[in-house]
């Protein structure tokens, strides 16, 4: 399914990954290409660590926002993606939140420029991290550990 911020979009797998999305632009570079090639030209998972495909997906109150769900033997889990109206940088935001029992989340960013073809530099500092090739650069936050 479809994310998007008015200038530029993301597509979503029934896996949990973001499969395409080009920064910070529509005619830009793709930064997750796994749609065209596989997992190795980038892309941006979070799901139940145990695998599997999700037991359902829709667009909430008719937004661009995306609830995947999950029924796992240890519980149910829910993500929540949405790319908000930009100020100025391009924002891809994802959620877990845990509906029943306890499933641990994978959560797995592979960032490959330039439809796959460079490898960015990875500098880690406390919650987050930077991914740099050349001009190009994708900052993870995340609370989780």
């Amino acid at each position: 399914m479809v994310l998007g911020d008015l200038h530029t979009a993301a597509l979503v797998s029934t896996a949990g990954s973001v499969d395409w999305l080009c920064l910070p632009r529509f005619d830009s570079p793709a930064a997750f290409a796994a749609l065209l090639d596989n997992d190795e030209a980038g892309h941006r998972t979070l799901a139940p660590a145990a695998g599997g495909h999700c037991t359902a997906r829709r667009y909430a109150r008719n937004t661009l926002v995306l609830e995947t769900d999950w029924v796992t033997a240890g519980g149910e889990v829910q993500v929540i993606d949405f790319m908000p109206p930009r100020v100025d940088k391009p924002h891809l935001v994802r959620i877990a939140v845990g509906l029943s029992g306890e499933v641990a989340m994978r959560s797995v960013l592979r960032l490959r420029f330039d439809y796959g073809r460079v490898v960015p530099w990875v500098r880690h500092q406390g919650s987050r991290a930077d991914a740099i090739a050349g001009p190009d650069r994708v900052r993870l936050m995340s609370a989780a550990p």
